[in-house]
């Protein structure tokens, strides 16, 4: 009797397990934030591995020969067009304009009494009180005066010249790419001191095919990720390399892209060049991307719930990416935010559009 009685208990608290089991209620619904998509009419392009460069550069050399009192850059500085890179010492410079500027005094002192005494003899001749070469003497000596002046300004114009070149500027923003004197170093005219890149043209170069420049055209807008950085941006194809690589037959296409900081020449980037003809595709934000099992999808909503759809991707475009899905429509959400562990079928709600 104890036997069947304990058994019947078992049954019973079993049969409430199961019962609280069943009645266990479903997954919650997930806070998800949504886009549209829209569509637009794009080409075709892959990735294609290119190179950072400076269009411009200066190898900034000096003028003149001196030495190396201050040098107030570094490789790898941002500096300002005008901006001081490199001092030479002025002091022996300094020493002459004071020895000029004094010379020039001493002439103008010099043609004032020699004026005043060509004026006298001048007067004196005209009615024949001196001889011809007395006038010719006091002439040739107040017009040796002012060629002394004149002399000696062109030399401390000179002077002054060189002083100002003794600092040597920026000649544009730029960055400094290489430094080739420290102070104390003597240098001679036409030394390399510094070399400077040019921050407002920055460039990419890629290499394409030569049967893909019927894809693209100076003026085009194309999508840019700095590797180092995994930073995307948008550049401009400025103009192509007159000369192809003789071998493989490519070409390099120029890529201009916005200011940047932190970055090295000869650093790569991965660039999306056309290489097909237009077409219109959805456009779907990148962040509504998951991969699952090696393939792309997204989620849309149907009746409230999460639906898992397939992404082909054709194009790349900014934050955005181009696919030619038949099942995507106008206007239709995709998730952006809340995807990470959503599961097909659930339940979800909306709590922000972007």
């Amino acid at each position: 009797m104890r036997v069947i009685q304990a058994l019947l208990i078992l049954f019973i608290i079993n049969g409430s397990m199961v019962y609280a089991w069943d009645k266990q209620p479903g997954q919650p619904p997930a806070n998800v934030v949504i886009s549209k998509i829209v569509f637009q009419t794009l080409a075709q392009n892959r990735s294609f591995i290119g190179t950072l460069y400076y269009d411009r550069i200066s190898h900034v050399s000096t003028e003149v020969s001196g030495l190396v009192t201050k040098i107030d850059v570094r490789a790898g500085d941002r500096v300002e067009k005008g901006m001081p890179l490199v001092n030479l010492n002025t002091e022996i410079l300094e020493k002459e304009i004071l020895i000029h500027k004094n010379q020039i005094d001493q002439a103008a002192l010099h043609i004032r009494h020699s004026k005043k005494n060509y004026q006298r003899m001048d007067s004196l001749y005209k009615k024949g009180g001196i001889s011809e070469k007395d006038y010719d003497a006091a002439t040739f000596v107040y017009q040796e005066a002012l060629l002394k002046k004149v002399s000696a300004e062109t030399i401390l114009e000179k002077l002054l010249i060189q002083k100002r070149k003794s600092v040597i500027n920026a000649p544009f923003d730029g960055i400094i790419l290489e430094k080739n004197v420290d102070s104390g170093d003597w240098v001679q005219q036409g030394k390399q001191l510094v070399s400077i890149g040019s921050v407002n043209d920055l460039f990419i170069k890629v290499p394409v095919a030569e049967t893909l420049l019927k894809f693209v055209s100076p003026g085009d807008q194309v999508p840019v990720i700095i590797n180092a950085y995994n930073m995307e941006l948008t550049g401009t194809i400025e103009n192509l390399s007159p000369i192809a690589d003789a071998k493989t037959k490519n070409v390099f296409i120029k890529i201009r892209i916005p200011m940047l900081t932190k970055v090295a020449q000869n650093m790569s980037a991965t660039v999306f060049i056309s290489t097909g003809s237009k077409q219109k595709l959805a456009m779907i934000p990148r962040d509504a991307l998951f991969k699952f099992q090696g393939n792309d999808f997204v989620y849309t909503i149907k009746q409230e719930k999460a639906v898992q759809l397939p992404v082909n991707i054709v194009t790349y475009f900014g934050n955005r990416i181009g696919a030619d899905n038949e099942h995507f429509t106008e206007g239709m959400p995709v998730i952006i935010e809340g995807n990470e562990r959503l599961r097909s079928d659930q339940s979800v709600v909306i709590v922000g559009e972007k």
